[in-house]
């Protein structure tokens, strides 16, 4: 059985299991929050590599670490991105200390593996220490935003990815749908005709615009306040540790990271935070609302309006046989919910900043984090199981046009507005189609309701 090894801390001593390259920090703050249950997320685990071997790197060419101990903490740091130690980060992501736990468990666990690199034994902190070493010309003020930023980046592109799977699978079957005649309403009641197509092509377009915006909100995380130390004012790091940082990160991690024009600025605010909050629970709430359109035109199969068949992905009732829901819609819905809840826990930390420093990143960080992977697994899903497998009724949503009052809409500029009214009013109490009701009084011939109320050219065609 592995036996045990004491570490001291300005708090006193503490006993950690002889194994664990995590050490007293650490284990203080795995008691101390145990708020989620969660483990850091597994993309914060690796920018906390990606980030310390950068340091170790600029601190080894400011010559202010060892070139021993700086190669054994890239190393350290390699093997963290391998996929190595992952279950030595203990600490839940929200936490106490605007993130210097989650730093100084990343900074035990790197220490404790250069340790063994350098053929000592975990625990001794002589050969490489993850304060003096590890952590050198760095505080957690500037560690940990620059790792969330990283994590937040990388996550996008995955969201990105699925947005453009998504918006492809809309232009495609607008393609498919536009020869599919359908009334378009508003307010939910009878409008004017249009194509299933052009519905379809207008989900397309919104999407695409969201991801505009969530591009612009993901490239603020370009900007890194790495090499401002405590408060940005550069503390305690080396000038060439301070100029390279950033660039040596960019390199190894092919992201093209800067370094804040005011590392001051890039310490106290948070304001880009809620920028990329908001744009995803905006792309979120444009997501829901097709949803919602989707369940809507989908509803029946045989008393709704049933315009198009979603695909039936599972059983729907455990009660009433051969009923099918619209799941996928509702899930991503539901996550559209949850998006609007992360960004209102974002605001209110990203205000909750004081003077030089905000203490509350970390439930900013859990919360994108969060909202970033479920947005994105709700796209994938809503893509691959509702959307590329939409099939048209186009029997049903032509014959809807054709018993519509609302292609009387057409004739306004004909009979006029009054005309047309009176005209709604009787086919609606008589049930009398607007085609016959015109030709039978005499308004126009038939050639030219034909022409006036050619539903195809209603639609802009």
């Amino acid at each position: 059985m592995a036996g045990n090894r004491v570490e001291k801390d300005l708090v006193g001593a503490r006993v950690v299991p002889e194994d664990a390259y995590y050490g007293i920090h650490s284990l203080r703050a795995q008691e101390n929050f145990p708020i989620t249950g969660h483990k850091l997320h597994p993309q914060m685990i690796e920018s906390l590599a990606h980030v310390k071997k950068a340091c170790a790197e600029a601190n080894r060419q400011a010559g202010a670490v060892p070139e021993t101990v700086a190669r054994a903490i890239e190393q350290a740091c390699d093997e963290i991105l391998e996929g190595r130690f992952r279950d030595q980060f203990i600490v839940d992501p929200v936490q106490g200390g605007a993130g210097t736990s989650t730093n100084m468990n990343a900074n035990e666990v790197i220490a404790n593996r250069a340790i063994e690199i350098l053929g000592g034994t975990k625990g001794d902190y002589t050969l490489v220490n993850p304060n003096d070493h590890v952590n050198r010309g760095q505080s957690t003020n500037d560690v940990y935003p620059s790792c969330g930023r990283m994590t937040a980046y990388v996550l996008m592109g995955n969201l990105l990815k699925a947005l453009d799977g998504l918006i492809a699978a809309f232009h495609k079957k607008a393609e498919e749908f536009d020869g599919v005649i359908k009334m378009g309403r508003t307010q939910l009641q009878d409008a004017v005709p249009m194509r299933l197509g052009q519905e379809f092509q207008a989900y397309a377009r919104v999407m695409e615009r969201e991801k505009g915006r969530l591009l612009r909100a993901r490239d603020e995380m370009l900007a890194l306040n790495l090499g401002g130390t405590a408060i940005g004012t550069r503390l305690n790091a080396h000038p060439v540790f301070v100029e390279r940082v950033v660039p040596i990160l960019a390199e190894q991690t092919g992201i093209p990271f800067v370094k804040c024009e005011d590392l001051i600025d890039g310490t106290q605010n948070a304001d880009a935070y809620p920028a990329l909050s908001g744009a995803l629970k905006g792309a979120g709430m444009s997501l829901s609302k097709i949803c919602n359109d989707l369940r809507l035109t989908s509803s029946g199969p045989r008393t709704g309006l049933s315009e198009i068949v979603l695909p039936a992905r599972q059983n729907g009732s455990s009660i009433m046989p051969g009923k099918v829901n619209p799941v996928i819609p509702e899930v991503v819905t539901q996550v559209a919910f949850r998006l609007a809840g992360f960004d209102t826990t974002v605001s209110m930390a990203a205000e909750a900043g004081q003077l030089e420093l905000n203490a509350f990143e970390p439930v900013i960080f859990d919360s994108l984090n969060q909202g970033i992977e479920q947005f994105t697994h709700a796209v994938e899903t809503l893509t691959v199981n509702c959307v590329e497998g939409i099939l048209a009724n186009e029997a049903a949503c032509r014959a809807e046009v054709e018993r519509s009052i609302g292609i009387v809409t057409a004739l306004c500029p004909t009979i006029g507005y009054t005309a047309a009214c009176h005209l709604a009013q009787e086919a609606l109490k008589t049930g009398t189609p607007v085609r016959e009701l015109v030709v039978s009084k005499g308004l126009l011939t038939g050639e030219q309701v034909e022409q006036a109320l050619d539903p195809v050219r209603m639609t802009g065609r």
